[in-house]
């Protein structure tokens, strides 16, 4: 019975004792982030890759593309502390040098709760380093949880 107790002890702790988070992966969207609160542009534009795209699908279900040099021009002329979005990392899948990331969010402007949705993030390794290959996020004003 002891050895039994053992053996479920250990798989237990293998199993669940596992680390989830990828900081290696993770840091490029945390870096997005901060970046944004601080009003740093060129933390922003570190995360993503020379070729990198940004798209919103609205709530008609139309794709709009970003553009990345505006969107890191627009986080230059932000006060500190005027972008401020909230994620959870949801689930990170890796093969390779690609990951996939999913974060739900929620977004507040000027420290006002404007609107949630859910990022869906592509990274890619290039030169031993993980950056932003493309973002697709949703935008609602609605159905989010845990606004604070």
């Amino acid at each position: 019975m002891n050895k039994i107790f053992a053996v479920v002890c250990f798989l237990s702790t293998f199993c669940f004792g596992q680390q989830l988070q990828n900081p290696d992966i993770e840091k490029p969207i945390r870096d997005l982030f901060a970046g944004m609160k601080n009003a740093d542009s060129e933390l922003v534009k570190s995360a993503f890759t020379e070729t990198a795209i940004l798209q919103t699908i609205t709530k008609e279900g139309v794709v709009k593309t970003d553009d990345i040099p505006g969107f890191i021009s627009a986080v230059s002329k932000a006060a500190k502390g005027d972008l401020d979005e909230r994620i959870t990392i949801a689930s990170v899948l890796v093969d390779g040098n690609m990951a996939s990331v999913f974060t739900p969010y929620q977004f507040y402007y000027q420290g006002k709760f404007s609107h949630c949705g859910a990022n869906s993030f592509q990274l890619v390794k290039q030169n031993n380093s993980w950056k932003i290959q493309y973002i697709i996020d949703t935008r609602r004003k609605e159905n989010c949880e845990n606004k604070r």
